[in-house]
């Protein structure tokens, strides 16, 4: 990798010629077959070209819900960057076979990642907008998002999870977009969320020349406390009998912390979600059986259950150590606390990253806390959890813009990471309004990881989790936001965020502004709640 940087002007005087790019011609669709194929002679240093495939265009389909947007011909090359013994990152890049934007994309993976997959949501999006655009498996494979058990004894692949695969994806990608194109990008954008959200951060805090722009949600930050969080509640759930929240329970605590957010003022009459969780106080106590057990309360078990869950891990004195969950996340969906607290694979959600400190036969119910995450940290902190360092100051001075969306209901990366985050960096920078000129936060509603949930959550064309949102334009889609904050400099105050009737983008149901950090959207007194008009952004100080 380290010798990745200097290769851009070599590939490009490598296969400039053996292409024929001296004529006008040669750009033309009719020779796009043949452009293609020259990629797979790329020499690129510590890479191999696996394959370059021209596709086919794709034209945009009317439903019933409206114009699907089809996507243009593309190259498609797959390479494989080897730095190092044991590093093995593959890089997959879309190039439009005509109107390119002048514009390379990086996208983010998930999970323990291990697959180009999590990553074509992001690239679609790219591609329809004529950029070059690319992913990467960062360097697991053959670890899978939920299973990261091949990765025991692979410290160097941990390495590139944790930090460099981004980077290496990007610097590989731009030189076969130069070599593709004959020119160098103009720009960079870089979109991913979860784990994909790390690695912006990452690009953004150490390898600020990369992209100009830079959008992720939900990002990991502390690797190793992030992964404790998830076995710690899944303890609170399985370590005694009778401690399991079922899907009845579930809805009975998210409608009571709905309830109790309201009476205190922080959730809307009629909203399925709370408006502002990380003001309001819930204890589930307040649902403690008087006798006997139904669906209509908890057993002592089950309110020592969702306590954890919003506590997140505390020390044997019941000191806070890390973020917990917020009230109104306790949705029995697909990541919602059912996931946390069930097994993959007979094991704890995410729970291979204990087996690389302690290998294979790691049993979670033995897991003490107190004494084994100084263990963890002391082996795997240097190694994945650089975004809770480095400074945002070098990416800040060069006009780098960077967005981070939160889901406030997100149950597998606790919301408060993403605020902790932001305060620090403001401190670091002499203030709010200081970091406001290259970095913001938006906080959603109601939105669980990275999607779904019961508030709005169409507001970032990349995502591929909630329909895209009603408009391209940049007061409803984050990406659109980006490019006009870094193209044209209109920093971006609000986004509409949209709810449909169903996955499928149904009519709209709500629409809600998100407000940049701090501020939160404040509802007037007067006209629909599901109407963004009848919310204005408001301070802290104005409250």
């Amino acid at each position: 990798m380290r010798n990745l940087m200097n290769t851009r002007s070599i590939v490009a005087a490598t296969v400039l010629g053996a292409v024929g790019w001296a004529t006008p011609a040669a750009a033309r669709d009719s020779d796009a077959a043949a452009r293609c194929a020259a990629m797979a002679m790329l020499k690129l240093r510590d890479t191999s070209i696996s394959s370059a495939t021209l596709v086919p265009p794709k034209p945009g389909a009317a439903t019933a819900t409206g114009e699907v947007p089809g996507h243009p011909g593309f190259c498609r090359v797959v390479a494989r960057v080897r730095s190092e013994p044991g590093s093995d990152i593959g890089v997959e890049l879309w190039l439009p076979t005509s109107g390119w934007a002048g514009v390379f994309h990086g996208n983010g993976s998930g999970g323990f990642a291990g697959t180009f997959a999590l990553g074509y949501s992001g690239m679609v999006e790219g591609l329809r907008r004529g950029f070059a655009t690319a992913t990467t498996d960062a360097g697991t494979a053959p670890a899978t998002p939920l299973e990261g058990d091949a990765l025991i004894g692979q410290p160097r692949k941990w390495r590139d999870w944790g930090r460099l695969s981004a980077h290496a994806m990007t610097v590989t990608g731009k030189a076969i977009t130069a070599a593709f194109y004959g020119r160098a990008a103009r720009r960079s954008y870089y979109t991913g969320c979860s784990t994909g959200g790390q690695m912006g951060l990452i690009e953004a805090l150490y390898y600020p020349q990369d992209y100009d722009g830079i959008l992720v949600g939900a990002p990991v930050m502390n690797r190793t406390w992030g992964h404790a969080a998830v076995l710690w509640n899944y303890a609170a759930a399985n370590r005694a009998p009778g401690r399991l929240l079922s899907e009845a329970k579930l809805k009975l605590l998210n409608q009571t912390a709905i309830a109790t957010c309201w009476r205190q003022g922080h959730a809307i009459a009629g909203d399925r979600f709370v408006a502002d969780p990380m003001a309001c106080r819930f204890d589930p106590q307040v649902l403690q059986c008087k006798a006997g057990g139904s669906d209509n309360c908890l057993t002592e078990g089950e309110v020592a259950t969702a306590r954890a869950f919003y506590s997140g891990p505390t020390d044997r004195n019941r000191r806070p150590i890390f973020f917990g969950w917020l009230p109104g996340s306790e949705m029995p969906d697909t990541f919602g606390w059912s996931f946390v607290q069930r097994p993959v694979a007979g094991e704890p959600p995410f729970g291979s990253l204990f087996k690389w400190v302690f290998g294979a036969k790691w049993d979670w119910k033995g897991f003490d806390f107190d004494r084994d995450m100084p263990v963890v940290d002391a082996q795997l902190d240097p190694i994945v959890n650089d975004a809770v360092r480095g400074s945002l100051a070098p990416f800040a001075a060069r006009g780098g813009k960077l967005i981070v969306f939160h889901g406030l209901a997100d149950t597998l990366v606790p919301p408060g990471q993403s605020v902790a985050f932001f305060d620090r960096h403001a401190a670091a920078m002499g203030g709010m309004r200081q970091l406001a000129d290259s970095a913001r936060l938006f906080l959603a509603p109601g939105m669980m990881h990275c999607g779904g949930g019961t508030g709005p959550d169409a507001f970032n064309a990349t995502l591929g989790i909630p329909p895209r949102p009603p408009s391209n334009d940049a007061r409803h889609d984050l990406f659109s936001a980006l490019i006009a904050w870094t193209e044209r400099g209109e920093a971006p105050d609000r986004i509409i965020a949209t709810r449909y009737s169903d996955e499928a983008g149904g009519p709209i149901v709500m629409q809600r502004p998100l407000c940049a950090y701090p501020r939160r959207a404040v509802y007037r007194g007067t006209g629909a709640t599901a109407a963004p008009a009848s919310f204005a952004c408001h301070a802290p100080a104005d409250d």
